[in-house]
């Protein structure tokens, strides 16, 4: 690619990835620092793993050179482009990754509240009372979905295929349980800001 003297760190995004594919080493140094901070940070969002989100932005810098002659400038910025690629790779990556689900009896010792302080164990104890006392009085399939998702950590798209149910009622059940729980469980007259 004839680059008439313009150092590759000088192109613009477009002249970048069109020079990506020439396999010009300065031409792809210059992309991967131009744009690896906002992979990164795409798919750092979305898995919450940096070791993974490396993975996931070295993933995206490899399709992009595979894929550079299909990039569409009418439908958005090379910066666009690269971070919704990031973010597709990252979403599915932590889609198939299997929830880990818990024990309500492993959550109690998680917490850990107690050791082997008395008092601390009593209010802890209470506390999970009044949790229990709270769910139990929420609708049973507002209670169930609030569980999946608090203690075995299942998304509302799990939810709704484990309970046959479409998606945007998994979501309703879930913040609605969780609203009635926080406001059965915050302190009278606290300020929750």
């Amino acid at each position: 690619m004839a680059r008439i003297g313009l150092p590759a760190e000088r192109m613009d995004d477009g002249a970048l990835l069109a020079g990506l594919s020439s396999g010009e080493p300065d031409v792809g140094l210059a992309f991967v620092r131009r744009f690896q901070r906002q992979v990164f940070g795409a798919a750092l969002a979305v898995v919450g793993d940096p070791g993974l989100a490396e993975d996931i932005a070295q993933q995206t810098f490899e399709r992009a050179w595979r894929k550079a002659a299909s990039f569409d400038a009418t439908r958005g910025s090379v910066r666009s482009w690269l971070t919704a690629i990031a973010h597709n790779s990252a979403v599915d990556a932590v889609r198939g990754r299997p929830p880990a689900p818990l024990d309500p009896a492993d959550l109690v010792r998680l917490v850990g509240a107690a050791g082997d302080d008395p008092a601390a164990a009593s209010a802890h104890a209470e506390a999970v009372a009044e949790l229990r006392r709270e769910l139990s009085s929420l609708p049973a399939e507002q209670a169930r979905a609030v569980v999946m998702a608090a203690v075995y950590g299942l998304t509302a798209q799990e939810i709704a295929t484990a309970e046959a149910i479409p998606l945007g009622t998994a979501k309703t059940r879930i913040r609605a349980g969780m609203q009635k729980l926080r406001a059965a469980l915050a302190p009278a007259g606290g300020d929750r800001g």
